[in-house]
């Protein structure tokens, strides 16, 4: 599966022989986690970048006064990790929790600088990913400055209707910053 589904994220982007897929491919690690097992945790130094495969992650920062602030999800075919400690060399900020078993194709940041020296095409698709990345940030940060809970709990649905199926309503409120409570009245309406 680990080559398969890498050549098909490759592929919808550039097309690359067979030697040249069965290269890029040969840098990435296949890892394997288990629901409720963290990828890395705050502090960590970070130098891997995870496909995800199957199976879904949330992206976490913890206060000091111990209230998690999730800031994205990732499932099958989105990339996730801590991108500032990871291209910066920094220690972690952020927790990478696997809320299903995952599976990811991993790719270290050698490996990384190694592809896109030799396959320049891939340096646009990881520009093209990591863009797509934060113009979805930033349309985040957008519904949450101006929208009120029910227009953010919409967008939500709107926006990710297979991942509101994956994930409770404890982190789904977590994640719109409303309470469970307030998150059970706007599901009921």
């Amino acid at each position: 599966m680990h080559h398969n589904f890498l050549k098909e994220k490759l592929s919808e982007f550039s097309a690359f022989s067979d030697t040249e897929l069965h290269e890029i491919t040969s840098c990435f690690k296949v890892e394997n986690y288990l629901k409720g097992q963290f990828i890395f945790e705050h502090n960590e130094l970070i130098s891997n970048v995870y496909l995800i495969q199957s199976g879904l992650v949330r992206l976490s920062y913890w206060s000091e006064d111990g209230k998690e602030h999730i800031l994205s999800f990732a499932m099958e075919g989105w990339w996730e990790t801590d991108f500032s400690a990871f291209y910066l060399g920094e220690q972690s900020r952020f927790t990478l929790y696997c809320m299903e078993d995952t599976q990811t194709s991993t790719l270290s940041l050698a490996e990384y600088h190694k592809l896109i020296n030799k396959f320049p095409s891939l340096s646009r698709y990881f520009v093209d990913k990591s863009m797509r990345g934060h113009i979805a940030n930033q349309r985040r940060i957008i519904t949450l400055l101006s929208l009120n809970p029910t227009e953010r709990y919409e967008a939500f649905l709107a926006t990710y209707p297979a991942l509101s199926q994956r994930i409770s309503k404890t982190i789904l409120a977590s994640y719109l910053g409303v309470s469970r409570e307030t998150l059970s009245r706007l599901s009921m309406t």
